[in-house]
């Protein structure tokens, strides 16, 4: 199968979507097994390990959240928490089609609302692609906030 970078730049836009519409479902079956969620506490953090991060899920912590955020019995999301992601057109730095490996840079804004509360986040997103068995999916994402060292409330949803 050929891939094209506009293949990529829409795989981006339809992730997000997914979250703005709450497809959480669809959302965790675009990552692969071994991927990571990583949202780290400081500004261009380059370990994850050894530094404390806002947030580092792998697949099975994903599937819980997503668990939790399609669960009926979840009362803090009574009512539910909504999303909407302003993204810019994707960057795509990698494109190593040979290789089926792939990474974009996308700047955007996350917007969070739940009842009277409504929240901003700046943001970059990093994917890390592959393609396998001409589907492209999520290997790793880290989501770095503009201002990663402020106080924040919960963030409940994926930005």
């Amino acid at each position: 199968m050929s891939i094209t970078r506009e293949d990529i730049v829409d795989f981006i836009y339809n992730e997000a979507r997914m979250l703005d519409e709450g497809r959480f479902s669809e959302w965790i079956d675009l990552w692969l097994p071994d991927g990571i969620y990583w949202m780290p506490l400081d500004y261009k953090q380059t370990d994850a390990d050894l530094v404390t991060s806002l947030l580092y899920e792998d697949n099975f912590m994903l599937k819980l959240r997503v668990e939790r955020l399609n669960g009926e019995r979840t009362f803090s999301q009574k009512p539910k928490s909504r999303c909407h992601h302003v993204i810019q057109r994707p960057f795509v730095d990698k494109f190593d089609e040979d290789a089926g490996e792939f990474q974009t840079n996308t700047a955007m804004h996350y917007v969070e609302t739940r009842l009277d509360e409504q929240f901003l986040l700046a943001l970059t997103a990093t994917h890390d692609l592959k393609l396998v068995d001409g589907r492209i999916r999520i290997a790793n994402k880290r989501v770095e906030l503009l201002n990663s060292d402020a106080a924040f409330g919960n963030i409940q949803l994926l930005p």
